[in-house]
């Protein structure tokens, strides 16, 4: 396995993992804090960086059927979230290839 780099965000709001407090998106990134994660509130973003993403599997969420991935942090493992990658429904395809970030899994970092 060979050395992880990680890519540092600039801006006025950085988040990062609650954890090791690796960048993982900025504020201007952010589409919506009404979003519900496994754990509590969650955030969605149109991306996030240093993540590595899951193998694909088909949930069943309080919006419909979605196939989503898994994230977990680059540097720790620690799950953050995960990715949408299909939405069976067509009120939700603004969803795909956006990411849920949990709210409880996420620090400020500046």
């Amino acid at each position: 396995m060979g050395m992880k780099y990680r890519r540092y965000l600039a801006g006025e709001r950085i988040y990062g993992c609650s954890k090791c407090k690796t960048h993982l998106a900025t504020i201007h990134s952010m589409i919506s804090r009404a979003f519900n994660g496994q754990h509590g509130r969650a955030y969605l973003f149109e991306g996030v960086v240093n993540v590595v993403e899951g193998e694909p599997n088909d949930r069943l969420m309080t919006t419909g059927n979605h196939t989503v991935r898994d994230i977990y942090c680059i540097k720790c493992a620690t799950t953050l979230g995960w990715k949408y990658d299909r939405a069976y429904e067509a009120s939700q395809r603004y969803k795909e290839g956006k990411y849920i970030l949990e709210r409880n899994l996420l620090v400020d970092v500046q």
